[in-house]
């Protein structure tokens, strides 16, 4: 099992990288001449790191018996 502070901290880093990546994506939005290729691998590793930090938070809620 992984310590709960270690977890805290992955959802920290990967939540930074999130923002950064909505950041960029805004950015390049903007720009006329985009590479639409590079945006939507951009727009994939949000989704992904978004999906990620989601288990991440799951993994912090205890279990509770039925």
């Amino acid at each position: 099992m992984i310590p709960t502070e270690e977890i805290q901290r992955r959802i920290v880093e990967l939540e930074v990288e999130h923002r950064d990546l909505d950041a960029v994506i805004n950015l390049m939005s903007r720009d006329v001449l985009h590479d639409e290729l590079q945006l939507r691998r951009l727009k994939k590793r949000k989704l992904q790191l978004k999906d990620h930090i989601t288990l991440l938070k799951m993994q912090l809620i205890p279990d509770v018996p039925a």
